[in-house]
């Protein structure tokens, strides 16, 4: 009798402990809208979570000392090194040559005779083509043989009058005759030198453009293409913003896509003057052609050095975060012990340049930091790491 009574209170005291935490339930609170009872719900639960997480804490600690095998978060590291940094510039540009002309007849006549062909290596001075001189020949005979008379006139009045034999005015006719036919004779050679084409520097007929037996015009019928491929150079447009960092001089690599060529060169023309339509100044790279095989109009990219920093730290822009300031982090290993295991710590940096997949540190990394490569952005600040470099 006295068990069953006991047991009757132990019920009876479980129910009502049960009805009371009914009771007190937030369901239950918040159904009273009473604000006084919800606001000290609210405190009783976030006085219950911070014991919840002090318990968790001592839990947390106890376990990593007792816990021979933790997990420690495997990363990989590279050492900082200053080594040269030369950044350059990428852009496109075109070959050509100051030695590339049509050439275009300076009479007009019949074009008689073409004296090369295409492919023909030819000198400066050489004769290309001859245009028939309409009679100017046998016109520069018949003055000639009068140049002649004249001045064997004037000779003969000249040794006259060194005697003091003779008029003075006798003399100066005869003077002024000869000049006059030597004169006349002078502008008829150069109207009949018009009629022949010639090389005006050495070079490669490119095209023989007008055939033999046409008529030709003064400056405006195109004759021959003559082409010279010993000083080839390349011409781009550079945005104004680099002016005072690509100079005369400046080292350059010129790839050739289509003919799978690199030419190492420098910058051997910078403009001074800003094109105010697109904000861009003239450069000009020189291209060394011995071998023939860059043409004009060829399509070139070029790299262009426009900075260079002898004593560079280079990271890749990969292990960079960026935290809420915007300030940028790196991840470095410190206090690394025999088992390769150290600490992970945040360093804020300041950076440069970008070249590819590389950047310039300018500030934040000193030399022969050990910096975290992979696994950089899954570490944390003051977190055990483990080095496995391969």
């Amino acid at each position: 009798m006295k068990n069953i009574y006991s047991l009757f209170l132990l019920t009876l005291l479980t129910v009502s402990c049960g009805g009371e935490k009914k009771k007190n339930s937030v369901e239950n609170i918040l159904a009273t809208e009473n604000l006084e009872k919800i606001r000290a719900k609210r405190t009783e639960l976030v006085d219950d979570q911070k014991i919840i997480h002090d318990k968790i804490t001592l839990l947390d600690q106890a376990i990593s000392k007792l816990d021979t095998v933790r997990k420690v978060p495997l990363i990989t590291t590279f050492t900082a090194k200053h080594e040269v940094f030369k950044h350059v510039l990428e852009i496109q540009g075109n070959v050509t040559t100051k030695n590339l002309i049509v050439i275009y007849p300076e009479y007009n006549g019949i074009l008689s005779k073409i004296y090369v062909k295409e492919g023909q290596k030819v000198t400066k001075g050489q004769l290309l083509a001859k245009i028939d001189d309409g009679g100017l020949s046998q016109q520069l005979t018949q003055l000639q043989i009068q140049a002649d008379l004249a001045k064997t006139t004037f000779e003969r009045q000249e040794r006259l009058w060194n005697q003091k034999i003779g008029s003075e005015i006798q003399y100066l006719q005869a003077k002024s005759n000869y000049e006059a036919q030597t004169q006349a004779v002078n502008q008829l050679q150069q109207q009949l030198n018009k009629t022949n084409v010639k090389a005006p520097f050495s070079g490669t007929i490119d095209d023989v453009i007008t055939e033999q037996g046409s008529v030709v015009a003064a400056g405006q019928s195109p004759l021959i293409r003559i082409v010279n491929l010993d000083e080839m150079y390349i011409e781009t447009d550079v945005p104004e913003a680099y002016i005072t960092n690509i100079t005369k001089g400046k080292e350059v690599t010129a790839e050739f896509p289509v003919l799978g060529k690199t030419v190492e060169t420098n910058v051997r023309q910078a403009g001074d003057f800003i094109n105010p339509t697109n904000r861009t100044f003239k450069i000009e790279v020189a291209i060394p052609n011995k071998d023939k095989s860059i043409k004009p109009n060829l399509t070139a990219k070029l790299k262009i050095n426009d900075y260079t920093n002898e004593n560079a730290v280079l990271i890749p822009q990969s292990i960079i975060s960026e935290n809420a300031e915007g300030e940028q982090y790196v991840y470095v290993v410190n206090d690394k012990n025999e088992n390769k295991e150290g600490v992970a710590k945040k360093v804020i940096i300041k950076t440069g340049r970008t070249q590819g997949d590389v950047i310039e540190v300018l500030e934040g990394i000193e030399n022969d930091a050990e910096i975290i490569k992979e696994g950089a952005r899954s570490v944390k600040d003051g977190q055990t790491v483990k080095v496995i470099n391969y």
